[in-house]
């Protein structure tokens, strides 16, 4: 299993240069095709929602959007210039959710940035999310702080034997192979019943042995602290470069009431990470 069809989404911020480089390395690292898209949210304001759209306030969103876009090909074409990777760019029409989410299930990853605050303006909240739930592709999303170390160094898997997390785990099988370093994080493992029974972490140390990936696996009681935030502490004390983790393993209307690990990591994620549903 590889990539051979990556596809980044490039919003027209020069802090998104980061997502853009990383597309890079993986596409060279992993002999992909890479394709930048841009999908422009003016549309979804609930400013401009809010009132009619007259023609005269329709060409200025038209000359808006077409800067946006220039601007955001730039950033691509800037990396495209030193590298030997096979690229294409779109811009594909409509909504901005449906119209990337659509158009990334046609690869094998989706790359995406992290909603900074300055997004907030252009409506991008739950961007990234909504990437992760619709598109049915492994989601690559970057902090919005940007990222300055390879993801190959030393990855963290989230493991609690859930549907998401083993659909995440398939999903990051390229990466965790191009990883230098691997290691499973259990919090609050179910005790098993028999004694002689491996744990779900070392049972998953096994699978991963079997892909020729070396990992190690660490348990950790959340003796009632979040999960969330043990899983950011450990990834920040063990120095990972990444993170590997499934996505709402309860309905995302649950977490937004109640708060998830998955909100968690998409608000105050401080390296990239990987996630799928």
């Amino acid at each position: 299993m590889s990539y051979k069809n990556i596809c980044v989404h490039v919003p027209p911020r020069p802090r998104c240069a980061a997502s853009v480089k990383i597309a890079f390395d993986l596409a060279e690292h992993f002999d992909a095709h890479l394709t930048g898209v841009f999908v422009d949210p003016v549309l979804m304001s609930p400013e401009l929602l809010a009132v009619s759209t007259t023609p005269t306030l329709f060409a200025s969103m038209q000359t808006q959007v077409k800067q946006r876009a220039s601007e955001a090909k730039l950033i691509f074409d800037e990396a495209v210039a030193s590298s030997a990777v096979r690229t294409q760019w779109k811009q594909p029409p409509g909504p901005m959710y449906s119209a990337l989410n659509s158009f990334a299930r046609y690869s094998d990853l989706l790359i995406v940035n992290q909603q900074a605050d300055a997004d907030r303006a252009l409506i991008l909240e739950g961007f990234a999310d909504s990437a992760v739930i619709e598109t049915g592709r492994p989601v690559l999303v970057v902090p919005a702080v940007g990222c300055d170390v390879p993801l190959h160094g030393k990855v963290l898997v989230a493991w609690n034997g859930s549907r998401e997390a083993a659909r995440a785990v398939n999903d990051a099988m390229p990466l965790l192979k191009f990883a230098k370093e691997v290691r499973v994080l259990c919090i609050d493992p179910p005790v098993n019943e028999h004694a002689e029974a491996s744990s779900p972490g070392a049972d998953l140390c096994f699978h991963l042995s079997t892909h020729g990936v070396k990992a190690n696996v660490e348990e950790l009681s959340g003796a009632g602290a979040h999960s969330g935030d043990l899983l950011l502490a450990h990834a920040a004390q063990y120095g990972a470069n990444l993170i590997v983790a499934g996505a709402y393993g309860h309905s995302r209307m649950r977490e937004l009431v109640l708060g998830g690990v998955t909100l968690k990591l998409l608000q105050h994620m401080k390296v990239p990470v990987l996630m799928s549903h």
